[in-house]
């Protein structure tokens, strides 16, 4: 089962089930973070909720794309409770694109491995512990909060100060703290988790700067278990054109750490278990377009798609201009 979120003809939120490709509203939902909620304070999990609940009339999925209707799948009423986070280096091939940016730029190759290098084999090593250990951790960086998310099929703003506007085709994790302070997964999103490679390429210490960017998820959340194989396509059309695609490969099958041990590195921090928080945690990816040479332009559109995910997820990229920032007094 999949969900979606959505804007009415009427402009009233409605939440839909999708299933085989077939979306139903959900009878008395507006919100998959209250159904979630909701779920959390019974004794059943989203789908007995759901069937609870019952089922709607079918609504048209492409229509509510193509009409800038659809939502993110799950945000938060308040958007500075929502966390968006993520790992790199944690996928199979991952690090051969990172390692030759900071080498070109260290010469560390003369001297032995960089540390791109270093924490990718740390993972390949140590990454998917038994279960009960815990495994190495990942590289970790914060992204933003709900306030960075775009909705599928909205432009995604690239800031004028941005040296690069690059997408990053990603799964994401959706989670929910529950009241007790436990994180509770609801299940797995396709994720442009854009960011800015020139300037992560000036020094690998400005990978935090770099990732401070907009993003999107969805248009759908698959809710249960992540495949363990996930082979998908990213794309960027340009007036109306495809000029670069590639396959990307996610799911452990595909990664250097497993999803509990990325989970673990994440929550083990008590600030990210907060009672009613949503958390959109995004595990990396080896396949970017920049990679390749590609720099995107205002209004190219970003693609990408997987079967086991529903509907793609497409943005275009829109150029912001640079406002300057001006700290005033308060004394």
């Amino acid at each position: 089962m999949n969900l979606i979120q959505f804007f009415d003809t009427n402009g009233a939120r409605a939440v839909a089930s999708v299933e085989g490709g077939v979306a139903r509203t959900v009878i008395g939902a507006s919100s998959v973070y209250q159904l979630a909620i909701e779920a959390l304070s019974g004794h059943g999990g989203l789908g007995e909720l759901i069937a609870a609940k019952g089922l709607g009339d079918i609504v048209d999925r492409d229509a509510i794309l193509a009409e800038g209707r659809m939502l993110s799948p799950i945000d938060h009423p308040d958007p500075a409770h929502l966390y968006v986070t993520g790992t790199g280096l944690t996928h199979l091939g991952s690090a051969a694109t990172r390692d030759a940016m900071h080498t070109a730029n260290s010469g560390s190759a003369e001297v032995g491995l960089t540390d791109t290098m270093k924490m990718f084999r740390m993972g390949l090593e140590g990454g998917k512990p038994a279960e009960g250990l815990k495994g190495v951790q990942p590289e970790w960086f914060y992204k933003g909060n709900g306030y960075s998310v775009i909705n599928p099929g909205h432009p995604i703003p690239s800031p004028g100060f941005a040296l690069d506007a690059g997408e990053e085709p990603e799964i994401a994790g959706i989670y929910v703290i529950d009241q007790n302070g436990q994180p509770r997964r609801l299940g797995f999103a396709l994720a442009n988790e854009f960011s800015d490679h020139v300037t992560e390429r000036q020094n690998y210490l400005y990978l935090a700067h770099s990732k401070l960017r907009a993003c999107a998820f969805g248009p759908e959340l698959r809710v249960g278990n992540l495949p363990a194989h996930v082979d998908g396509m990213s794309r960027i059309y340009r007036d109306g054109k495809v000029i670069w695609e590639k396959p990307f490969l996610s799911g452990e099958d595909n990664m250097s750490h497993s999803i509990a041990n990325l989970e673990y590195h994440h929550f083990k921090y008590e600030l990210f278990r907060n009672p009613g928080d949503v958390h959109v945690h995004m595990f990396g990816t080896a396949t970017l377009s920049f990679a390749d040479g590609i720099k995107t332009q205002a209004d190219d559109v970003f693609e990408i798609e997987e079967s086991q995910f529903g509907a793609a997820l497409r943005n275009p990229v829109r150029q912001e201009q640079d406002h300057p920032v001006i700290v005033g007094n308060v004394y």
